[in-house]
């Protein structure tokens, strides 16, 4: 076959040098011999591609990656006095919120990591810090990370249709704990469970005695299930969560469950309950939702049942409904059964002026059961969000709150309410 090949190359150089020859062109010589041997191809040089989402996203072969993440909260806040309070923590006041700096991303062969350090409440604390692996509908992450305990919970504070979360989840203690989590999502199906020990705060805690994180054995089970069909332009919800936790620290300073006036630049609660001796807590919630077009709504019940080991089982509740519009032709993000960043169709400086939403909020706690007397608290909430461009909003909101049994007055008065003022800007990447 090479001898066939050889002769035919031969054959096709002397025509070519016929027709030269009669053209005037310059002769052809053969090019010189190579032989035979086997030469190994050349391999492309590894290239790393940057993407810009926020902050340079950096993605090489083999599924690998990484992006740094950033967070920046501003707020300021007003809480309006009573008549008859003397309580100083209220009125106005300005913090830094969050300020969250981190990074994410994979290690080929669907492994990835996530780490963020937060700086809030003049302490650094480990918020979302875990690995994962993925493989087919299934991811399993191990390490610091939320519970999967509400819709509004487990959506990002950045993304929130108004500045603070529902009354009840900090009421209840909803927060990021160390633990093993598995989650299968297929279709509208999402489902998640996990096994968890306490936080990290409480497990790094390195004093002696019953306090110290060393002693500390509590655990708890976690699991949600979420569908969420898309029929037609409207992306549907519809969730419910259940939990178990076992506090193993019934010796300890017990537990409070209370809540500040709507904004967090006032440490003041008007409403809690007195300490408890909580052996085990169980709770559980329904959510639903819905994204069309401008329009979004959402609602979510949960109710919190603790065992008690010095009087009868304790029951608490709270619950919020929502409705919110863009004024400009966007929409509210939803992702993976939980809201997303909204992103401007026109942003500033791109024909447009970003996205403006409206939204309002009732919100409503109730830590009162027979003998335990904590409070009840009503809030109405409307907000204004302007986003100029995708990684960055200033909210500004305003609330007006009902009491019931909350904290007295200095004429013994405990039913009364507090108008609540709020704006922040937010950097999120």
């Amino acid at each position: 076959m090479r001898a066939e090949i050889a002769t035919l190359k031969a054959q096709l150089l002397r025509m070519e040098q016929r027709l030269d020859g009669a053209t005037g062109a310059p002769q052809r010589t053969a090019p010189p011999t190579t032989p035979p041997a086997t030469v190994a191809a050349a391999k492309p040089a590894p290239q790393t591609e940057i993407a810009w989402k926020g902050s340079p996203q950096f993605t090489a072969s083999g599924g690998r990656s990484f992006k740094a993440k950033g967070r920046i909260q501003t707020d300021v806040g007003y809480v309006g006095r009573p008549d008859g309070s003397t309580d100083r923590g209220l009125g106005y006041a300005a913090e830094m919120r969050r300020i969250r700096l981190g990074g994410e991303g994979s290690l080929g062969a669907g492994i990835g990591y996530k780490l963020e350090l937060e700086l809030s409440d003049n302490g650094v604390d480990l918020v979302d810090t875990f690995v994962t692996y993925k493989t087919g509908p299934w991811q399993f992450a191990l390490g610091n990370q939320n519970q999967f305990q509400s819709l509004d919970e487990l959506t990002g504070d950045t993304s929130g249709s108004v500045m603070e979360r529902a009354a009840f989840t900090d009421a209840f203690s909803f927060e990021r704990r160390l633990g093993l989590a598995a989650q299968y999502e297929k279709a509208a199906w999402l489902l998640q469970a996990g096994l968890f020990s306490d936080d990290i705060t409480a497990l790094s805690n390195d004093s002696d005695g019953a306090s110290g994180g060393d002693e500390n054995n509590s655990y708890g089970l976690d699991g949600r299930l979420v569908y969420a069909p898309k029929l037609g332009k409207t992306q549907l919800h519809l969730g419910g969560s259940a939990h178990w936790r076992d506090l193993k620290r019934v010796g300890d300073a017990g537990t409070r469950y209370r809540q500040r006036p709507y904004v967090h630049t006032s440490n003041t609660r008007l409403i809690g309950t007195s300490t408890l001796a909580v052996r085990d807590e169980a709770h559980y919630g329904l959510e639903a939702a819905f994204v069309r077009g401008r329009l979004h709504g959402a609602a979510e019940t949960h109710w919190l049942e603790s065992d008690l080991a010095t009087s009868p089982d304790a029951r608490f509740f709270g619950a919020y409904a929502e409705l919110g519009w863009f004024l400009t032709d966007d929409t509210r993000g939803y992702k993976s059964g939980i809201f997303d960043r909204a992103k401007p169709r026109k942003p500033l400086g791109g024909g447009g002026i970003g996205a403006l939403q409206v939204n309002a909020r009732y919100d409503h706690l109730d830590l009162n059961d027979g003998p335990i007397v904590g409070g009840r608290q009503d809030a109405l909430i409307a907000a204004l969000i302007w986003q100029p461009v995708e990684y960055l909003r200033f909210n500004l909101n305003h609330a007006y709150l009902a009491y019931r049994d909350a904290t007295p007055l200095a004429d013994g008065d405990r039913d009364y309410g507090v108008h609540v003022t709020g704006a922040r800007m937010e950097l999120d990447f």
